[in-house]
């Protein structure tokens, strides 16, 4: 019940003033879902975050290949050094693979698996986003937001 009034503050501050930064702060004080700097380039926002739902308050229960999946892009996200715009689309490459394996071994289904789609749409995006990235700078900033949006997993996730 806290998580739905908090969500709803922070949605409200949102709604009022687009350009100060939101955070939704989750159960783990490491995962905070920002929309800053994110909303200058396309598809980085967190748009996604208000059609998202609990399961009556408590997280989904997801597959464990699905889990396993977010795992290995956000391990790929944290071990990989990307330096160059080369680095960049590289790993891009590298999390579509994640992805494509994580969308081919789901099995979710009902409630849990449309809230799926809500979190996958626009991180398919941001993946996409870093494979055909221009700059390295632009490259930082989509895998920034990457990192945060993986991080939220777990806020609507076990």
């Amino acid at each position: 019940m806290k998580l739905k009034i908090v969500f709803l503050i922070v949605l409200s501050l949102n709604f009022i003033n687009c350009k100060q930064e939101v955070k939704v702060e989750a159960k783990s004080k490491d995962t905070v879902i920002s929309n800053t700097k994110m909303d200058k380039v396309p598809h980085l926002n967190n748009n996604w975050v208000a059609e998202m739902a609990l399961n009556n308050g408590a997280k989904w229960e997801a597959n464990l290949e699905t889990t396993s999946g977010v795992a290995n892009m956000a391990k790929l996200i944290a071990e990989r050094k990307t330096i160059s715009l080369g680095d960049y689309r590289n790993l891009g490459d590298s999390l579509i693979d994640v992805k494509n394996t994580l969308v081919k071994e789901c099995t979710m289904t009902g409630a849990s698996h449309d809230n799926l789609h809500i979190f996958l749409h626009p991180l398919i995006q941001k993946i996409e986003l870093l494979q055909k990235t221009s700059s390295a700078e632009t490259g930082a900033q989509i895998k920034e937001s990457i990192a945060g949006h993986l991080n939220a997993y777990y806020i609507y996730f076990e």
